[in-house]
């Protein structure tokens, strides 16, 4: 896969996620290497590497059951759910009816999913303990629910992908030689926090952190290639040290004004030389 063809298939992802890639593609993207089997990108979230790229064949999975039933709708039935986010308006009013509604049709939550992601405040995607969304109303009303032009672009870069919701090592398990992997988990670090430690509902342990690696290690002996970004700390270092790392800065996209958007320091890590 070339650069050429990166920079004229590739398209800007959907949704805005926590922790999205967007400001670290230009250090992500010169690391792919020119050649390789199956794209796998267990953490998926907002996909910003995966769009950028759009390899081939991709396995792109996902611990959130809503946002993967989004995707694959999107992918099999753009149609139908257009149909539905044309009913929906940008309202304070509509926004709350929305968020209070449990559509039982898998192409209704998807539009819900959608409809609240795009028009929540500062574009946040969170839930409470139990998994109920809670963001309020953003009040950006210049903002369309109903993109036909790009759920039909997404639509046809989900094409030839697998999406799974299931845990990031069943993910991993399915990986064969020169496949090539992208990482972005949670960024949990030991004895504190750096950045996204709550996925969806549960909380990304540093016993998970811990259990990736072991994975990735067995991921390296296999011969697959492997891009992670993952917190610029100490205790994750240590569990790589036999690979590449990179230290990255981005300017932060959370805060809800710019004026108190800081730095944020990233690691990249990758066993591609």
């Amino acid at each position: 896969m070339r650069d050429e063809a990166r920079k004229a298939d590739g398209c800007e992802p959907l949704l805005k996620w926590p922790g999205g890639k967007r400001a670290l593609l230009p250090h992500l993207l010169p690391l792919i290497p020119s050649s390789f089997k199956r794209y796998i990108e267990p953490f998926f979230g907002g996909g910003a590497f995966f769009f950028a790229t759009q390899p081939s064949s991709a396995l792109l999975s996902d611990s959130n059951e809503e946002l993967i039933n989004c995707y694959r709708e999107i992918r099999d039935n753009p149609k139908r759910l257009l149909s539905y986010l044309y009913r929906m308006e940008n309202s304070e009013k509509e926004y709350y009816r929305i968020r209070s509604m449990s559509p039982r049709s898998k192409t209704g939550k998807a539009a819900r999913f959608l409809y609240l992601t795009i028009l929540s405040f500062n574009g946040i995607y969170r839930v409470n303990r139990h998994g109920v969304f809670n963001v309020p109303y953003g009040y950006k009303t210049h903002l369309s629910v109903h993109q036909t032009e790009k759920i039909m672009q997404i639509s046809r870069a989900l094409t030839r992908c697998e999406l799974e919701c299931i845990d990031f090592e069943e993910a991993l398990e399915r990986a064969r030689p020169y496949d090539l992997i992208y990482l972005d988990p949670p960024y949990t670090v030991a004895h504190g926090q750096n950045g996204f430690r709550k996925y969806n509902a549960k909380i990304f342990s540093w016993e998970d952190q811990d259990r990736l690696a072991r994975m990735v290690h067995l991921l390296n002996k296999k011969r697959c290639y492997i891009i992670m970004s993952n917190a610029c700390h100490s205790s994750i270092s240590n569990l790589y040290k036999s690979f590449t790392r990179l230290t990255v800065k981005r300017p932060s996209v959370i805060a809800a004004s710019s004026e108190y958007r800081c730095r944020v320091t990233e690691s990249v890590i990758t066993n591609i030389v």
